[in-house]
């Protein structure tokens, strides 16, 4: 069984189609439309580097770019040998906490526990998240377990730590001056419990196994401050974690790759360099 799901999921990441995280319904599911069904879509490089990178495109918690801030970015992660997959999770109002992060670490197990039939290594798969996706990111970055070995459905025994995290202009603070209003009340509701907000204020949970970092925010972003990629930044500098920190003066919100700009359009090539880096490429 477990190897013909294998095979199913790499047909399906040939074909680029979407497969839902869970084949008999999400945990929690109020209904049976789109909107109930989490998904992931494989972007499989033609010359996998074993390398792989599961995206949350941002929207608020309300909606996704799942173009933007979703395919182009698997695509240009496919041209550097490394397979993408894109995340649509579940979305606020209709669905609150936890139900996004149980769909990000469903997505993380997922791939991992497949990797050889995918020409993936285990230990090479990170998360990429932009704006409240990065939230997300964020949150699997410092919410994880090392699975359930004792769990009947093989997924289920795979770990949810992803090894390494990229962060584009982030939410990261619920708990702050700087909080991205709209995001939490879609991710917790008009008036969360303030203890839930310390513990998915992501900047306050690193710790030393928090993973390797890389983060891009602008100075001009006037819909989620740049002090929230800072305070991760921070925290991951106190907690001894490897991380890289890039704000441009100048640049909107939900820019992308910000391909149309002259400035902003190099800000991939210093996340490719810090892959590089790593040893990821």
């Amino acid at each position: 069984m477990r190897w013909v799901l294998a095979i199913a999921f790499a047909t399906a990441a040939l074909a680029q189609t979407p497969e839902p995280l869970w084949s008999n319904g999400a945990p929690e599911a109020v209904g049976a439309q789109d909107e109930d069904k989490p998904t992931i879509t494989p972007f499989l490089a033609k010359s996998p580097n074993g390398t792989a990178v599961i995206i949350c495109p941002g929207g608020s918690y309300l909606h996704l770019s799942m173009e933007k801030e979703g395919s182009d970015i698997a695509r240009w992660l496919n041209s550097l040998h490394v397979s993408a997959f894109v995340l649509k999770y579940r979305l606020g109002p209709r669905y609150r906490h936890p139900a996004m992060i149980e769909d990000a670490q469903r997505a993380i197990r997922m791939v991992r526990t497949r990797a050889a039939s995918l020409g993936l290594k285990p230990d090479r798969i990170g998360i990429w998240g932009f704006s409240a996706g990065g939230h997300l990111a964020s949150t699997a970055a410092t919410h994880f377990d090392s699975g359930d070995a004792k769990a009947a459905d093989p997924i289920d025994r795979a770990g949810s730590r992803p090894d390494f995290v990229i962060l584009s202009y982030a939410v990261i603070s619920l708990n702050s001056e700087y909080v991205h209003k709209g995001s939490r009340d879609a991710l917790l509701g008009p008036n969360p419990d303030p203890k839930l907000l310390d513990d998915l204020s992501n900047d306050q949970r690193v710790t030393s196994q928090t993973p390797p970092t890389f983060l891009f925010h602008t100075s001009a972003d006037t819909t989620v401050a740049a002090e929230n990629s800072v305070r991760f930044y921070l925290a991951l500098r106190k907690a001894g974690v490897p991380a890289e920190l890039h704000i441009y003066e100048e640049g909107p919100h939900g820019v992308g790759l910000a391909p149309t700009s002259a400035t902003l359009s190099s800000w991939p090539a210093r996340l490719a360099d810090w892959l590089r880096g790593r040893g990821l490429l």
